[in-house]
């Protein structure tokens, strides 16, 4: 009987592996959970547990420290970013085969606070996870694909979730200083010195300032401040409440054309317009309540709130607009954000079976109070008004989904629906009143996954999703062609075929009945039509050794446009082959050292691919000692000081002097070459 127990226990364990639905904020009521120290070695990774991607997770951050946002979406296997406004800009995000903008077509959260924005002056669902702490970061959550009925919004190419600590045993201080007159410093404060962990507080801040490398210095300014507060009611409750603000200030070199720089017009570092920059700021409170109904019934709520401000100054074309006043534009963005999420979830046992059941419900209003686009003059005169106006963007959602358990196999149909609200006033067309569309969309799921044995998993996820629209394009197409559809379907494997080697394959296919974009820079609306994407996933995780780790991802993807003729239907930016990993060395005596890489291979810029984004290949090295109660670390960027381009676009641009219809050519923003950052951090 015991061994028929224990067999059923291993097959209810792997529930919930690879749907990428796997929280790391599952209830708290195991009093355990808190204090469970990271998985640090390979061997110890059991695949058929419904939290080896967690403990995958938790190796990379143990085994490769981050201390930057960037760092944190580069933890995602196949996630590439790039920066291109002088640091404070949330960065550009490429993922299986998307060009996603700033958060386009993939959905991120933090503790369950969806961080996209929608509507945004400056894209659709811009994300700026620039508020995160990286230390007080505990686990990344991640999916690809639209295979998961409890996301909805923006979940196209994939989603990300970011979850902080519940609690720290330390308080830390840190201090770091580097090239370019770089310097911040950080700190987590435990509030709460108790010997039960039915209660815990801590704080946390951090400060960054840097003048980067470029001619007309950033200026970079960022303060974030995070608290969080758990307490265990009583065997079955818990609530959790936690705060953060942030806020920063910076100038930006901008996107510079080729031949700014090849006729020597500028430096390399230079800048076109020196007046580029601006500042944003985000304030948010989050409060999570779960229950313990029964040994079988859960039910989790959530309610949260966010103050957003933002304001950019940027400059594409120069003088092609305006040969006089020039083209710098300012968008800017003032809103209130509220939400709240509830899940229901109860377990069945059955003769020769088991089933869990998920259900859910969800709501979002983004009240815009202001949302606009302008020409201006060196941040100061109003020339042109191109967009202007104010708001309410609702969703509400609901979903179910199932998780059947029969012998190796798990099942896993959803289902999930989505109503949209878009209301918006038009302060240039005040005749017009208040515009008001309304969508709903209905997005059904059903993914496979079969356990051969401990170290052997394969599955097969399908489903579908949409294409999420600014609220301005909804009322520019009066309604119509709202949330196009997508479908996707992954067939993967999750191996390990040694104890100390885990091998990830995936073969995937995405398509979208149209992509809706609009045009925040410019003003408009542009439809990209239908698309297909394809390709092939691999990382793999080798510890041969308990103090020396390997990592590498490959990511192959082939986006096409349907319907244009070859030649003329590639989708620009969109990535076709990524690679990223290292190797890292950890030793007893506390010293380590990562080697990292990343590495992008060339892309059309244009939908005929007259014009190609440079590929480039980047190493990065961080040095590391640690003792009980403090630790020195030194982070080198660039390595081998290559010429990199980190962010590329085509775009027509004008300079001076030039004929008035302009040049089109690739517009660049220079990779960070040679960098070198030093800290210390004291515990107590």
């Amino acid at each position: 009987m015991a061994i028929l127990s224990m067999k059923k226990t291993s097959i209810y364990s792997c529930l919930l592996l690879f749907t990428g639905a796997v929280s790391a904020q599952t209830p708290v009521l195991n009093k355990d959970k808190i204090a469970k120290k990271p998985v640090i070695l390979l061997d110890s990774v059991i695949i058929t547990s419904k939290t080896a991607q967690q403990d995958l997770m938790k190796i990379n951050l143990n085994r490769v420290p981050v201390n930057t946002a960037q760092d944190l979406l580069r933890k995602v296997p196949g996630l590439f970013i790039a920066q291109h406004a002088g640091g404070g800009k949330a960065e550009q995000i490429f993922l299986r085969g998307f060009d996603n903008d700033h958060g386009t077509d993939i959905a991120i959260s933090a503790d369950g606070i969806p961080v996209n924005m929608v509507s945004h002056a400056h894209g659709q669902g811009y994300s700026d996870l620039h508020f995160l702490i990286p230390e007080t970061i505990d686990n990344i959550s991640f999916g690809k694909g639209a295979y998961y009925a409890d996301k909805g919004d923006f979940n196209t190419s994939g989603y990300v979730d970011f979850h902080t600590y519940d609690h720290v045993d330390q308080s830390m201080l840190k201090l770091e200083g580097g090239s370019f007159n770089t310097m911040r410093t950080a700190g987590i404060f435990n509030l709460l010195h108790e010997d039960t962990k039915q209660r815990n507080a801590y704080i946390a801040g951090e400060y960054n300032f840097t003048n980067g490398p470029f001619k007309v210095k950033q200026n970079f300014n960022r303060l974030n401040l995070f608290g969080k507060f758990n307490q265990q009611l009583d065997e079955r409750s818990y609530i959790n409440i936690q705060a953060s603000t942030f806020s920063s200030n910076w100038n930006g070199s901008g996107q510079i054309p080729e031949r700014a720089v090849s006729e020597g017009i500028i430096g390399r570092f230079g800048s076109i317009d020196t007046t580029e920059g601006g500042n944003t700021s985000r304030t948010s409170l989050l409060l999570n309540y779960r229950y313990k109904i029964s040994d079988r019934e859960d039910w989790e709520s959530s309610f949260y709130y966010s103050h957003y401000k933002f304001n950019l100054y940027s400059d594409f074309t120069f003088f092609l607009v305006h040969p006089d006043k020039g083209d710098e534009i300012h968008q800017f963005d003032d809103r209130d954000v509220y939400g709240m999420n509830h899940k229901y979830s109860k377990r069945f046992e059955f003769s020769n079976s088991s089933l869990i059941w998920k259900a859910g419900g969800g709501f979002r209003m983004d009240d815009i109070h202001d949302l606009g686009l302008s020409y201006v003059t060196a941040r100061d005169s109003l020339n042109e008004r191109l967009a202007w106006g104010t708001g309410i963007e609702t969703n509400i959602n609901a979903f179910t989904a199932a998780e059947w358990v029969v012998g190796k196999w798990m099942i896993n149909p959803g289902v999930r629906a989505d109503w949209f609200n878009y209301n918006y006033y038009d302060k240039l067309n005040p005749r017009n009143g208040q515009q008001g569309y309304q969508k709903i969309r209905i997005s059904p799921k059903l993914n496979f996954f079969y356990n051969a044995d401990a170290n052997t998993q394969l599955y097969l996820k399908t489903g579908f999703g949409f294409h999420s629209n600014d609220i301005r394009d909804v009322v520019l197409q009066k309604g119509a062609n709202t949330l196009p559809w997508s479908a996707g379907a992954d067939l993967g494997a999750m191996l390990k075929p040694v104890r100390d080697l885990v091998i990830q394959p995936i073969l995937w296919y995405t398509y979208l009945s149209n992509e809706y974009v609009w045009n925040g820079d410019s003003y408009g609306t542009s439809a990209v039509g239908k698309t297909r994407r394809f390709g092939v996933d691999l990382t793999v995780h080798y510890q041969p050794l308990s103090w020396l780790y390997l990592d590498a991802d490959a990511n192959y993807a082939d986006p096409k446009l349907i319907g244009e003729p070859a030649g003329n239907n590639y989708l620009e930016l969109a990535p076709t082959f990524t690679s990223a990993g290292g190797i890292g060395v950890q030793l007893k005596n506390g010293m380590s050292a990562n080697l990292r890489y990343r590495y992008i291979h060339s892309r059309p810029a244009t939908q005929d691919n007259s014009i190609i984004a440079q590929g480039y290949f980047v190493n990065d090295l961080l040095l590391g000692y640690e003792k009980k109660h403090w630790a020195f670390n030194i982070q080198v960027q660039n390595l081998f000081d290559v010429n990199w381009n980190e962010a590329m676009f085509a775009e027509t641009t004008r300079l001076h002097g030039e004929p008035s219809a302009g040049v089109e050519q690739l517009t660049f923003t220079p990779g960070t070459p040679l960098y070198i950052k030093a800290g210390i951090t004291v515990k107590f």
